[in-house]
């Protein structure tokens, strides 16, 4: 029997798993269970030498020393030497708030960490140093776990990014008076100025000083702004209420067509009650020529106009009348 017999050893290189053969005769029993379920004495030689590439807890701490985690996960390994590692930590950490967690086969654990984190400025905008409770707002760059705050014209030269302008230009269907237009923008936005002929090649103006807003023809306008957060919320604005307009439109048209049918026809009452009261008063009264009435008294003849209030008459004594 190779256990049985001095001469013989046995080497263990790595960790062993619990309830083998190999668990069994490291800690040197008198005896072992063989394979075919008898009993033989254990004479051999029975050497333990970690060639493991795992840490040991000597590695294990002095390492934890230098990281000092807020969290421990303890993981992979045999619960009993778990438990020892742990208590071990335990005790090399009490002076500090670390958690050291030994959690079981598929057991959740829950960690919490500090959200805050530090950004560098530099390039331009570390020329001053900013006052306290200064806000400094520009481009946020990530390198690596790294944050640095810096200017788009530094882009370029601290890191391999670049930045790029992009121009848009929409054309809208409008009918209406372009004058209209910029007055109605006017009580949107603080600016809206003109722009001279030469600069936009025809009539045009810069609203909120992002957008331009060009005369294209009598049903079209084009509206030309560089992309950006605010200049594309301008543009939207601008867009929204140009449509607006072209739904107003044809209510006004409607509205001024009544308007004007309503005043034909209140002039034409207007006509019949005086020609009736006149009728009344000097009994021959005639329509003349464009809308004029005709009065003749004793054989002399005025003429009211009545649209101007304007009275014309043949004898002094008649005006007088």
């Amino acid at each position: 029997m190779w256990c049985s017999d001095k001469k013989n050893a046995c080497v263990i290189p790595r960790y062993v798993v619990e309830g083998t053969l190999a668990k069994t005769i490291i800690n040197e029993p008198k005896e072992v269970t063989l394979m075919n379920g008898l009993t033989a004495p254990l004479n051999m030689q029975v050497h333990y030498i970690s060639f493991s590439a795992h840490a040991h807890f000597a590695h294990t701490s002095t390492f934890l020393k230098e990281l000092m985690p807020p969290n421990i996960i303890l993981v992979h390994g045999e619960a009993n030497e778990m438990g020892r590692l742990k208590q071990k930590l335990i005790t090399q950490f009490a002076d500090r708030n670390t958690k050291i967690i030994s959690p079981k086969n598929c057991q959740s654990v829950e960690m919490y960490f500090n959200s805050e984190k530090m950004a560098k400025t530099i390039g331009r905008l570390a020329e001053k140093t900013p006052e306290v409770g200064e806000t400094v707002s520009d481009l946020l760059v990530k390198k690596g776990f790294t944050y640095q705050i810096m200017a788009p014209d530094d882009l370029h030269v601290f890191s391999q990014l670049s930045t790029t302008n992009i121009s848009q230009r929409i054309t809208i269907a409008y009918n209406g008076a372009f004058g209209v237009l910029k007055h109605r923008l006017k009580q949107m936005f603080e600016s809206v100025e003109s722009l001279p002929d030469e600069e936009s090649e025809g009539p045009a103006f810069r609203v909120h000083e992002r957008l331009i807003v060009k005369y294209e023809s009598e049903k079209h306008i084009s509206l030309h702004w560089r992309s950006d957060p605010i200049s594309d919320m301008v543009s939207n604005s601008v867009v929204a209420l140009v449509l607006n307009i072209n739904r107003e439109i044809p209510k006004v048209v409607v509205e001024s067509e009544e308007a004007t049918k309503t005043e034909e026809e209140n002039n034409k009452k207007a006509e019949k009650v005086i020609h009736a009261l006149l009728v009344s008063l000097f009994g021959d009264v005639k329509f003349g020529e464009n809308g004029k009435l005709v009065i003749s008294v004793m054989e002399m003849w005025c003429i009211l106009i009545n649209k101007v209030g304007m009275l014309r008459a043949k004898t002094k004594a008649l005006r007088k009348g």
